[in-house]
């Protein structure tokens, strides 16, 4: 029998943020003392309102298949946040709820795409954009954004990018890892070249609660009718309400597409995880305030953490406005400590100094290194005073 694998996963590049930070955990487990600054996900427990509405779920009995899509009293949740927050109206047959934003985001690219069709994707870009659009055959066309840009595409470099086998332009505000957050003049311009070229946005809204400063959030698919026709929003509750391990994601959309990708998950999933399901229905519809003080929280570390970042020597970091990652370029760093490369830099700091950092090649950016700041601040400032260190102690003039 043949041993050969299937083209579509021999593509794949394995998740640089999973790799780093299993191999924290290996060195943490064997007694290191290491600082994880990898993984994506915030440092609170889920708010206890949401796990007593998943226990009080289970012991109603409420633990069978669900509709594939989602629930329906879910779905309503999800048109209700919808409204409130974005004050936009969307129907149950535009929702599908699905096994987080990612497992959405895939089902998304599998429904829409066709062999050979491209989809325009920002750099720095969360990992995971371009390998879920190479295995649904689509051809990932990337678009870099400079530091001096605040790492945001414009729309003339967006439209310089488009061919006739177009099909989507992925957006994601505030974005993963930079942290920035479209404007609503640079969403409107984005819209107008998408609607000349009658493009999907596949709009990646997860950190829509993680806004710090005078920044604010806008879904390009408020701007206007053409602009909602257009849009996937995709979110959920994993960052908003300290969900990730929950895997509950939404996509808001055309009804045509979203019937499509229910129809798919009904042969790939099934349905959403029940108890989770009934988890979401009280993170959108109970209080919030949980998500506002861990919203303040990351702020707060961010103000305190960012100083001592900018002054590593041969780290330049442009501030981030919402999610809770830094991305300092570390060109200079690696010219005078004598690495070629952020990846081989981001090991040598994880096995000399103990702190764990994604090298920023597997963001599409290969000049930076992603740091998270979802922890507490003790384990933060010791963290730089390690990276601090590293460089000044391997720094040569």
């Amino acid at each position: 029998m043949s041993k050969q694998l299937a083209s579509r996963v021999e593509a794949l590049s394995p998740s640089a943020t999973l790799a780093i930070t299993a191999k924290a955990k290996e060195m943490k487990a064997a007694g290191k003392d290491v600082i994880g600054l990898g993984a994506g996900e915030p440092d609170y427990n889920t708010p206890d309102n949401i796990l007593e509405a998943a226990w009080q779920s289970m012991k109603d009995g409420k633990t069978k298949y669900t509709p594939s899509g989602g629930l329906p009293e879910l779905k309503d949740a999800v048109i209700r946040k919808l409204e409130r927050d974005q004050q936009l109206t969307y129907s149950r047959q535009e929702i599908m709820i699905g096994i987080g934003a990612k497992h959405v985001l895939y089902t998304l690219f599998q429904t829409i795409l066709d062999p050979g069709d491209e989809v325009i994707i920002p750099a720095p870009y969360w990992v995971s954009y371009p390998e879920q659009v190479k295995v649904a055959g689509g051809i990932p066309v990337i678009v870099e954004a400079a530091a001096s840009a605040e790492y945001k595409v414009t729309a003339p470099q967006i439209e310089a990018a488009v061919t006739p086998k177009t099909k989507a332009v992925i957006l994601n505000s505030p974005g993963n890892p930079t942290g920035m957050v479209y404007t609503r003049q640079e969403l409107q311009e984005i819209a107008d070249v998408c609607r000349k070229h009658d493009l999907w946005i596949v709009s990646d809204e997860i950190y829509e609660k993680l806004i710090y400063g005078p920044a604010e959030h806008v879904s390009i698919a408020q701007l206007n009718g053409d602009a909602k026709g257009r849009t996937f929003i995709i979110n959920g509750v994993s960052k908003s309400h300290s969900m990730t391990g929950w895997r509950i994601g939404f996509i808001a959309g055309d009804s045509v597409v979203v019937k499509a990708m229910t129809n798919l998950a009904s042969h790939s999933t099934s349905n959403p995880v029940t108890t989770s399901q009934y988890a979401a229905i009280e993170a959108y519809n109970g209080p919030q305030d949980a998500v506002e003080t861990m919203r303040k929280d990351f702020e707060s570390r961010l103000e305190k953490i960012y100083p001592q970042l900018e002054a590593i020597p041969g780290f330049r970091t442009v501030k981030p406005q919402g999610a809770f990652y830094l991305l300092p370029d570390v060109s200079e760093a690696l010219e005078h400590t004598g690495y070629t490369d952020v990846d081989s830099f981001a090991e040598a700091l994880l096995e000399e100094a103990n702190v764990a950092v994604i090298p920023g090649s597997g963001f599409g950016s290969a000049t930076t290194i992603r740091l998270s700041y979802a922890t507490s601040m003790d384990l933060l400032e010791e963290a730089i005073k390690r990276i601090r260190a590293f460089v000044e102690d391997n720094w040569k003039d």
